[in-house]
């Protein structure tokens, strides 16, 4: 049968769309229990490459004849040969171009909603890690809030919808990606926030972003405000958009909550997590629509695709938003926490301008699951 190439932004819309795929994933298992392409009504079977060189025949009475299949590999190489072995025998197979790397880098831009005066809110996922970044536009402008680094992505889009990147925000300097958001602003003259007390190290100018500030996107009052909330990093900043939003970068998500330890000050910081989760949000509509900038588990996704919960709902349903002892809400945050986000130090380097690796170095520093969350 012939095999097919496929793309990132088709599996995409297979996650999106709640469809079936069968996916050989041919990296070796550490790699695969690791990290996977996760879908809603996604089968998987792991078998290292180098236990199928000799041919794919043992392995055929466990690859389904009814349903798509996907071979996946790192980068593409070892699943177009398996593809090619599983196609030979009269299966229906397709392999994923560019391979896991394609995947952790491809972003699907989802409008969020309409704004006042007929703005629009759109968030792009990156499902292969977990990111999400925002993009507010109003009336021939644009803002972005944590941009990932893949600046054209961002750009482009913003050419389609004919309007000019004016600001661009990080809520905290990031320790699990890297950042585009100065580099956009270099490239298209926006000014780029950054909060200062997560910038004493940074080697770029850049305007404070800090308790209070508000921006208007366009003329039709599409205010961005931003609310000091430390907790993740000590200088982690919300945003309410349109008095529609609350973009809560990651202090708060779907299903946990942020972790005060990427700087290695968890005992330090893990009071102030508790302060913002449990006094500063409380003060806020619970109305408001909660915009993560990451979520960890693909259940976190609606129907759409995006990723956004109302406050209310996430102070009845999030685990960590309901821990009232506040020794047993420390003791959970500090003896919950996963393992480091890989290359997290490395890349907060990167986040401050201090070291500028080449781009094969960033994708390596990427790889693999973010971890800004408690379990």
């Amino acid at each position: 049968m012939p095999m097919q190439k496929w793309n990132a932004s088709q599996i995409a819309k297979k996650v999106i769309n709640n469809e079936e795929l069968f996916i050989l994933d041919v990296r070796n298992a550490d790699a695969f229990e690791d990290w996977k392409i996760d879908g809603h009504r996604f089968e998987y079977l792991n078998v290292p490459y180098f236990e199928l060189l000799d041919g794919v025949e043992e392995i055929l009475p466990n690859i389904p004849s009814n349903k798509e299949i996907l071979v996946v590999c790192a980068k593409e190489g070892s699943s177009l040969m398996v593809a090619e072995m599983l196609s030979e025998a009269g299966r229906d197979v397709a392999y994923l171009a560019g391979g896991m790397k394609s995947w952790s880098e491809y972003l699907e831009p989802i409008k969020i909603g309409e704004l006042t005066g007929g703005g629009e809110l759109y968030q792009f996922v990156r499902l292969g890690k977990g990111c999400l970044s925002y993009m507010v536009i109003s009336e021939g402008e644009a803002a972005i809030i944590d941009a990932v680094r893949f600046t054209d992505v961002f750009i482009n889009f913003a050419e389609q919808k004919n309007v000019k990147i004016t600001h661009v925000f990080d809520t905290h300097l990031h320790a699990d990606h890297i950042s585009g958001g100065r580099h956009i602003a270099e490239l298209t003259g926006a000014v780029y926030y950054l909060p200062p007390k997560d910038a004493e190290e940074v080697v770029f100018s850049y305007r404070p972003l800090v308790d209070g500030v508000t921006v208007q996107i366009g003329s039709s009052k599409i205010n961005v405000g931003a609310i000091y909330s430390p907790g993740h990093t000590i200088g982690s900043t919300s945003f309410v958009v349109d008095s529609q939003y609350l973009l809560t970068g990651d202090i708060l998500f779907v299903d946990s909550i942020g972790r005060p330890d990427l700087a290695g000050l968890a005992e330090d910081w893990v009071g102030d997590l508790r302060d913002t989760l449990y006094k500063r949000y409380r003060e806020l509509s619970r109305e408001l629509i909660v915009l993560p900038a990451h979520f960890m588990i693909i259940d976190e996704l609606n129907e759409d695709g995006t990723v956004a919960k109302q406050l209310g709902d996430l102070f009845l349903q999030n685990h960590g938003l309901n821990i009232h002892d506040e020794v047993e809400f420390k003791r959970v945050v500090t003896d919950q926490l996963p393992p480091q986000p890989n290359a997290y130090q490395e890349i907060r380097q990167v986040n401050m301008g201090k070291i500028t690796p080449s781009p094969d170095q960033q994708t390596e520093m990427e790889i693999g699951p973010n971890r800004c969350a408690v379990r």
